[in-house]
């Protein structure tokens, strides 16, 4: 017997070994993944929607699925992604769409006798932060088509307004069970499946019972024995047992990756936010942790092997997938229908609205104020009717009506400055027509999804027009805008660093060297390990939370579309996604967003009114005051709306604002984009003739003209890229949408060559080209639309004309409104006193738990150089540690006798009366 082996390649040993005697290409071998979680599981997937499929087309997979916990919040970016993936052989990725459902704690005694799947009423599943291994069960739901889809979204939604709290869901199972009529496939799932846990916990048995009670529930078409592969010892027998008992239940099966990250590199990653989910180290993880890293996306090459033993499984697989793929755009809902008058539709209640009100702001048709209003509002109604949203305009005009209503200050701002018909209707106080500004920007048939109106209300009463918006639509018809918060710099390495195991001080150390943007590395002093680590972090999603106002409105139920949860705040519920993607979804988004500036402008007009007998509104305000302008050129502008900071002072004396114009570019120009882009110090020279205008190709003289040549405002972006990169007007759209984007670099990235292709085909220079993206990217989520800075900048002109006139009343009015602006109430009450206005101290007596005004004596009040101005009391609720209830209660019982009567009746704590007392609240 000799010891030398055959002439066998390598190659040939492992063919005969693994018993493959032929190995099919990958085209010919498809594979499609139904169990997947991506970083939209929070804190328990490791890659993002994109990062998936663009593995899955590299793989060559016929269908990829996203499972994510108790939601759809990444379905969205999964559908985008899926719609520009191509795999090798050129095919499109088919989408579906799913969900793992939390079913609440299991345990002795759980579950009623003779109903597996049962628990005690209103238990809500465990949540899963701070627990290392959280408690329940899992159901994993994929929709056979949209149908299925809206309604797994409506039970998801049940389940998260049901009250078991926020990232607690609470699911009837009755109604589960009635919800899904044929349209859902259900998996018996992981680990936490009810079938694989009873197996595991005691044994084949009990497993049978749950998977006979899950086909009860469901139906035996609908229910599927999961085999999944995680390089674990008891793979091989969990799944020869779950098969047995699919064919003892009469069921089919089909195998799964049960993925939580795109490909083994991920793996750490995923280790590390399941540490941080569970707010342990990974060394207090460890026995938590799986052995191998294996919950990755593999070829059909690689799931054939391992589906050997199971003839068939990774067919029926693919066929099941591609059973339950469809488009997300089937999903697309509308906006309501809104109450119109009879014998009107909503075009014509529109054209009757605009007709009535218009005159207000322009005059008589046959005598307008404004040359080419009129013809300016035909056109617009007219594009109006043709894209169908005459109904949009009516719903925000609604709002707006109910806040004139109701005394609440308003203002539209945004792309909606450049339409006449808004102006006309009273939704912004922007006249597009006196100041050219084109209605395209805002609305045109090139345009890619509804129009964009911003609402600027006071904000104090903001909540009270977000009520009237769910009291009017129904709460199930209305929901408001999620805010997916992302890892940052700082908090990555924080996270990254207590996973490692860091002390806390060292963390805290190290997230202050880094910048609130910026990622800090071994200069820092940071390990190589924890800046690694913390860089993958970045930007994955984190938790989710709401919106600065968006709402969204429509036309069915608002869960047949997205899931809704409750928000912290009482009373909101919230979409699970976040407004790049509700626009996407065709979901229309209505911004309620709350302005400081506005409380205290209306406190302003109130204390005139009341103190110097005059009535002012923003709209009756004198125009072009010259001497405002010498005011605004001194930078004497402390509390003044959006130029007030030190940079906008430092800037005012140079631009020196003469007309209303100049303050539009002065809002816009102390910006991130402008800043970034290198505008702002060639803007100022040229404005003051330093330097001569420049316009780097004539082809950009139409976007650069107005602002001697310098980019300002996103709009002469869009415009840059229409004249000198050939953009289409639906392309320009893409840009304005890509630039307003959370998203914005990824989305101008993808648009790069397409511009630098038209600009070079336009023969304009490769450096001039370049310069023109780098501005366009610079201005991506920092720059200002001139739609924005011509409707801030009414209010700029509004707070800096109160300012010159009524300084005491101003000035009450901002301390009225703290915390706001720039300066504390220290700093405003120096402003104001070197205006000339008396300011006098807290008095129990005397202050309300608010600035007010006194008479001084001195004469009436009237406007600076024609009377006296009254003096200023300090409120109550100035008065440090005090608090807001003790102030209004302090003021409320006024008049007190003395100190011993005031302690007696008020009943304040020692602090607080230490407080009034170094105040001087005494007298």
């Amino acid at each position: 017997m000799g010891w030398d082996n055959p002439p066998v390649s390598w190659r040939e040993l492992e063919r005969r070994l693994t018993g493959n005697v032929t190995r099919l290409p990958r085209a010919e071998l498809p594979w499609a993944e139904l169990h997947c979680h991506s970083s939209y599981s929070f804190l328990d997937g490791a890659s993002s929607p994109a990062e998936l499929v663009a593995e899955a087309a590299r793989l060559g997979l016929a269908a990829l699925a996203v499972t994510d916990h108790d939601g759809m919040y990444g379905v969205a970016q999964f559908a985008q992604a899926a719609a520009r993936a191509r795999t090798g052989a050129g095919a499109a990725l088919a989408t579906v769409f799913g969900a793992e459902l939390s079913l609440g704690p299991a345990g002795p005694g759980g579950r009623p006798p003779g109903h597996p799947l049962r628990y005690p009423p209103g238990a809500g599943v465990e949540s899963r932060a701070g627990a290392a291994d959280p408690g329940g069960r899992h159901l994993l739901v994929l929709a056979r088509d949209a149908d299925g889809y809206k309604r797994l979204s409506a039970v998801i939604s049940a389940a998260q307004l049901a009250g078991g709290g926020k990232g607690r869901p609470v699911y009837d199972l009755d109604a589960l069970g009635q919800a899904h009529d044929g349209h859902w496939v259900v998996l018996t799932g992981c680990r936490k499946g009810a079938v694989p846990a009873a197996l595991a916990a005691e044994g084949p048995p009990a497993a049978l019972a749950e998977l006979r009670a899950l086909t009860g529930m469901f139906g035996h078409g609908n229910v599927l024995a999961e085999l999944t592969f995680h390089d674990q010892p008891g793979d091989d027998e969990r799944n020869g047992v779950l098969a047995g008992l699919a064919d003892a239940a009469g069921i089919g099966v089909v195998a799964t990756g049960n993925v939580h990250y795109a490909a083994p590199a991920r793996a750490q990653l995923a280790e590390t936010l399941a540490a941080i989910r569970a707010r342990r180290s990974l060394a207090e993880m460890d026995g938590w942790l799986p052995a191998t890293g294996a919950a990755y996306l593999r070829s059909g090459a690689e799931m054939s092997r391992r589906l050997r033993r199971f003839p068939g499984v990774q067919q029926r697989t693919v066929e099941l997938a591609l059973d339950c793929a469809f488009s997300f755009g089937d999903l697309a809902p509308k906006l309501p229908g809104c109450p119109v008058p009879d014998g009107y539709d909503e075009m014509s209640w529109l054209r009757a609205l605009v007709a009535e009100q218009a005159p207000k702001r322009y005059g008589p048709p046959e005598a307008e104020w404004q040359p080419g209003a009129y013809r300016q509002i035909e056109h617009e109604l007219a594009v109006i009717g043709q894209l169908g949203f005459p109904g949009y305009f009516l719903l925000v005009h609604d709002i707006v009506r109910f806040c004139e209503n109701h005394n609440i200050l308003c203002q539209g701002r945004g792309s909606a400055a450049n339409s006449a018909v808004c102006y006309a209707l009273g939704i912004t106080s922007v006249d597009a027509v006196r100041h050219g500004l084109l209605f395209e920007r805002f609305l045109s048939t090139g345009r890619d999804g509804p129009p964009d109106i911003d609402l600027d209300i006071e904000h104090r009463r903001r909540e009270e027009v977000i009520q009237y918006v769910y009291d009017r639509y129904g709460r199930g018809r209305a929901a408001q805008v999620a805010n997916v918060i992302t890892y940052r710099p700082r908090l990555a390495l924080r996270d990254a660093g207590r996973a490692l195991g860091h002390r806390p001080e060292e963390l805290d150390a190290w997230s202050h060297r880094a910048g609130p943007g910026e990622a800090a590395g071994p200069d820092a002093g940071v390990p190589a390990d924890v800046a690694a680590l913390a860089g993958q972090l970045q930007r994955l999603p984190r938790h989710l939370g709401i919106h600065s106002g968006g709402m969204v409105i429509c036309d069915r139920p608002v869960s047949d579309v997205c899931p809704v949860e409750w928000a912290r705040m009482p009373g909101r519920s919230v979409l699970q996604w976040d407004k790049d993607d509700c626009a996407y979804a065709g979901l229309v988004k209505f911004d309620l967003l709350g302005l400081g500036m506005l409380s205290a402008l209306h406190d302003c007009f109130d204390l005139v009114e009341t103190h110097y007998g005059h009535s002012w509104t923003l709209n009756s305000i004198p125009q072009e005051d010259a001497a405002v302008y010498r005011m605004l050129q001194a930078a004497d502008t402390v509390g003044v709306f959006q130029v007030e900071s030190r940079a906008q002072m430092a800037t005012l004396p140079r631009l020196r604002p003469e007309k209303f114009y100049d303050l539009v570019v002065e809002v816009a120009l102390i910006r991130p984009g402008p800043i970034q882009g290198g505008s702002v110090h060639p803007y100022l020279r040229r404005r003051a003739g330093a330097e001569d205008q420049l316009i780097p190709h004539e082809s950009m003289r139409g976007a650069l003209e107005k602002t001697l040549g310098v980019p300002l405002f996103q709009e002469q972006m869009m415009q840059l890229a229409i004249d000198c990169a050939g953009f289409s007007a639906a392309e320009s759209d893409k840009l304005r949408q890509a630039m307003s984007s959370k998203r914005a670099p990824e989305r101008i990235e993808e648009l790069r060559q397409r511009l630098l292709g038209g600009m070079a085909a336009r023969d304009i220079p490769g450096a001039v080209a370049e310069d023109v993206y780098q501005k366009i990217l610079a201005f991506s989520s920092y720059g200002f639309p001139e739609s924005h800075a011509i409707s801030f900048a009414y209010l700029v002109y509004a707070s800096a004309w109160l300012k010159h006139y009524y300084p005491a009343a101003f000035t009450a009015a901002l301390l009225r409104g703290q915390p706001m602006g720039f300066y504390s109430p220290a700093s405003l009450i120096s402003d104001v006193r070197r205006h000339g206005v008396e300011v006098r101290g807290v008095d129990v007596n005397l202050s309300s738990d608010l600035a007010t005004l006194e008479a001084t004596g001195g004469g009436t009040p009237g406007r600076a150089g024609t009377g006296a101005q009254p003096a200023i009391r300090l409120g109550l609720r100035g008065v440090r540690n005090l608090g807001t209830d003790p102030a209004a209660a302090v003021a409320a019982g006024r008049p007190y006798r003395d100190l011993e009567d005031f302690a007696r009746r008020t009943r304040l704590s020692p602090p607080a009366l230490e407080a009034l007392a170094a105040a001087g609240a005494f007298g």
